[in-house]
């Protein structure tokens, strides 16, 4: 049986999943990591990149039948090496928030979003910084375009995970060239032996032939892949989740809710203003898409969760935590559309929606609040997607249609309950699919088998919606209008809770 082999590193996990002819999971494996803060940065140790792939890969049977692979990880960052491939400073993560004047000054100047996670945004703070190592640069990427390169030789990466390094022109399906010499123009004056064309990976679109497993990566992998395995290009997280979702047509996205929450839509049209809310990316074939990323989600409520776990236990009873979690989410549903006047802040930690530098959770209530337990865990539920409806509530301004968006992640484990208060959230159906349970390392071999099986001019959309997930069982709800209206009059309470955590933060 030959199958396609999905690598992914996550920020908690590396992960090998392999699919088979019908695009089920067959195999998987994984190895624990985390992130590391050293010397005021978030760095990985490349060292163990290569421990935790081949831990992965060693758990995963019949590794001589895999007949085509890719690698995704965490988008953004910064890796820098010189002309022989070392690195020059250690891996600045997607976490770090240390690039602020370089971020602000490239939106300015593209008149385009540029988050600080973005690997340009890193280089640029490194060059304002006069960092010792920015002559030597030869070779700027990320995760992802490091380990390809490392096993097939190509320096190239997908159009997706590019896009979270430079902007990109969806047509030309290559960086934005008017941007590129904006870029050069600003730091002409620095005597820099680089121009930004020289250091930046090649741009592939999903399908593309991005090289095969070479006899030097045959060896970093301890000969656990046979040589001369072809790889799709490679992509970050957001892209194979995308692909996992069968998201990546117009119209179309997913949501992403667990401790963090995300969402992707694909548009149809450049959007009309430039927001710091909204962050710019593409598809794994270049079709823009617009991300609305928030850092709290579920946090709060796993803690809330615990306490009324502690209450139970003191009459006596056990209830599991899945159990507990069910009860509570069902519950919800008997309080009322608007949480009956109770409000939560979920911020654990800051917020960029909302420009929060640091968080602390809050409930809040009037003397006239209906505060019930189905209330209470209501407004709580209510509060893991509030930022993100901020978010979207952008995009529906812009008239950006949706048709339909699939959920997934811990926020979705109870039937229809986190469904129902999301597609009010977002005004539009979500659907949630048994096939996605595997998430970016599934979705990475997805876009392996689709340059092993594309036939022709075949369009990735086409592959994932016609093949892959045709017979793919799965549940939609609709938005209900009394819940639509009662979570648009929870989230304009919502904003005025805003102004009382920005005090909290100020004073807590």
């Amino acid at each position: 049986m030959r199958t396609c082999l999905g690598l992914e590193l996550g920020s908690t996990r590396i992960k090998a999943v392999t699919i088979d002819g019908g695009f089920r999971p067959v195999s998987s494996g994984d190895y624990t990591w985390a992130s590391a803060y050293e010397n005021g940065i978030w760095t990985y140790s490349l060292d163990e990149v290569w421990t935790g792939l081949r831990a992965a890969l060693s758990q995963v049977e019949d590794r001589q039948d895999i007949a085509a692979a890719g690698v995704s990880a965490m988008m953004h960052g910064y890796l820098a090496f010189d002309k022989d491939w070392k690195l020059l400073t250690p891996f600045r993560t997607w976490q770090n928030t240390i690039t602020g004047q370089a971020a602000a000054e490239l939106t300015g100047l593209f008149g385009f979003n540029i988050p600080q996670r973005w690997s340009i945004a890193h280089l640029y703070q490194a060059v304002l910084n006069k960092e010792e190592h920015i002559p030597q640069v030869a070779h700027i990427t990320t995760l992802a375009g490091y380990i390809h390169y490392m096993l097939t030789g190509v320096n190239a990466v997908g159009v997706g995970e590019a896009s979270g390094m430079f902007p990109i022109d969806s047509a030309a399906l290559d960086y934005d060239a008017g941007m590129i010499g904006k870029f050069d123009a600003l730091v002409k004056d620095r005597g820099l032996p680089w121009t930004l064309e020289d250091i930046l990976p090649d741009v592939l679109p999903a399908g593309a032939d991005a090289g095969a497993l070479t006899e030097e990566g045959f060896r970093m992998l301890d000969g656990l892949l046979p040589a001369g395995v072809p790889f799709a290009p490679a992509e970050g997280d957001a892209g194979t989740g995308m692909t996992a979702t069968n998201a990546v047509a117009p119209r179309t996205g997913n949501v992403s809710a667990g401790t963090s929450i995300f969402s992707m839509v694909v548009l149809e049209r450049p959007l009309e203003r430039v927001y710091e809310e909204i962050d710019l990316v593409t598809t794994p074939t270049g079709a823009p898409v617009a991300m609305v990323h928030c850092n709290n989600c579920t946090n709060d409520t796993n803690a809330w969760v615990g306490v009324l776990g502690e209450t139970a236990r003191l009459f006596g009873a056990e209830p599991s935590a899945g159990e507990l979690y069910t009860r509570l989410y069902e519950k919800s549903l008997e309080g009322d559309p608007d949480c009956g006047g109770v409000l939560v802040c979920n911020y654990l930690a800051g917020e960029g929606v909302t420009h929060m530098d640091a968080g602390r959770p809050l409930a809040a209530r009037t003397p006239e609040t209906r505060f019930t337990l189905a209330n209470f865990f209501r407004a709580q539920l209510y509060s893991t997607m509030s930022t993100l409806k901020i978010g979207m509530d952008i995009l529906a301004a812009e008239h950006v249609a949706i048709d339909s968006l699939t959920g997934h992640g811990g926020l979705f484990k109870t039937p229809v309950v986190g469904q129902s208060y999301m597609a009010a959230a977002c005004g539009a159906p979500v659907t949630c699919m048994e096939t996605a349970g595997e998430g970016g390392p599934y979705g990475m071999a997805l876009l392996a088998s689709f340059l092993l099986n594309r036939e022709g001019g075949e369009r990735l959309e086409d592959f994932l919606s016609k093949k892959v997930f045709a017979g793919a069982s799965g549940s939609t709800i609709q938005p209900d209008p009394a819940c639509v209206a009662g979570f648009n009059t929870y989230i304009q309470r919502y904003k005025a809770l805003l102004e009382v955590e920005k005090t909290a933060v100020a004073v807590l």
